[in-house]
């Protein structure tokens, strides 16, 4: 798999990493005892498969552990975050270390600390489709970025990151479905552009008895919303078309924008988080 193109400002955080271990980056690895590291919180990876976790702890029984680990300095003296690495932590510590080479970062935000284990584990591809959705929605919920610069942080089509983010709108038992790679993304995606759950429900059934294809299942679905009254279709375009405009406003003024009401009447409700960003978004509706 080609390597995405980091998003920016990423390539200076990585640089230690991507430079490799020669005689002017050498300084930047040292030993951390293990039990002295925490867990990144932003981590978007649940799902850790135990036979792959034996596998690379085997590996580094016999021939070390060849790429370092990324972590910041904690709050707490002597103590330190990871930023990306987990899996590699992980299996050292099955491989019975009680040290590992890592590199410190000085200045890792919050945000530095999602964006770089969400594109670790995309590059590596150990996200399932819900993890990397819910990592989607935590930019989208915490640092309130529209999906076209979420598209840019990971070098993926919008498009892309809205279907993804799609999956979150099924139901549970229809998630774990798809993280535990019983159906596919492909297939999740056509689940969600139902609207019944009885339907959703009974059709995941049928893909899974009867090993239907991506297609196939888009081709009963298809069926199925011939068969949606015209009024239910029409507001079904609607929300589509409103969904399109909050987008649309939330790249123009900057801040997450909620519209309530239907196609004749409503509200367009704009978030501020201090006076100087209101002031900011007024001078943006006088220009």
């Amino acid at each position: 798999m080609s390597k995405q193109k980091l998003g920016r400002g990423l390539e200076a955080i990585l640089s230690p990493l991507t430079a490799g271990t020669n005689s002017q980056n050498t300084e930047n690895i040292i030993n951390i005892a293990i039990d002295k590291i925490k867990p990144n919180k932003y981590q978007p990876r649940l799902v850790f498969n135990e036979e792959k976790l034996k596998d690379l702890a085997e590996s580094i029984k016999q021939k070390g552990l060849i790429e370092p680990i990324m972590v910041v300095q904690s709050v707490v003296p002597g103590e330190y975050e990871l930023i990306a690495g987990e899996r590699r932590l992980r299996a050292s510590k099955l491989a019975g270390l009680t040290e590992i080479k890592a590199i410190v970062n000085k200045a890792a935000s919050d945000k530095d600390k999602l964006d770089l284990a969400l594109i670790e584990n995309l590059q590596r591809e150990d996200l399932n489709p819900i993890e990397e959705a819910k990592a989607y929605k935590l930019y989208s919920d915490k640092y309130k970025y529209t999906q076209e610069e979420i598209s840019k942080i990971v070098n993926k089509n919008r498009a892309v990151i809205a279907n993804t983010l799609r999956l979150l709108n099924l139901a549970e038992d229809i998630q774990d479905l798809i993280s535990s790679g019983k159906i596919s993304s492909g297939h999740g995606r056509m689940l969600a552009s139902l609207d019944n759950k009885q339907d959703v429900e009974a059709l995941a059934k049928k893909i899974i008895d009867e090993n239907l294809t991506v297609r196939q299942v888009e081709n009963i679905v298809s069926e199925i919303k011939t068969k949606i009254p015209k009024k239910h279709k029409n507001q079904k375009q609607q929300n589509v078309e409103i969904t399109n405009l909050v987008e649309e406003l939330q790249r123009l003024f900057g801040t997450k924008v909620k519209i309530t009401g239907n196609g004749k009447k409503g509200k367009i409700i704009l978030d501020y988080c201090n006076l100087e960003d209101l002031e900011r978004i007024t001078n943006s509706l006088k220009n």
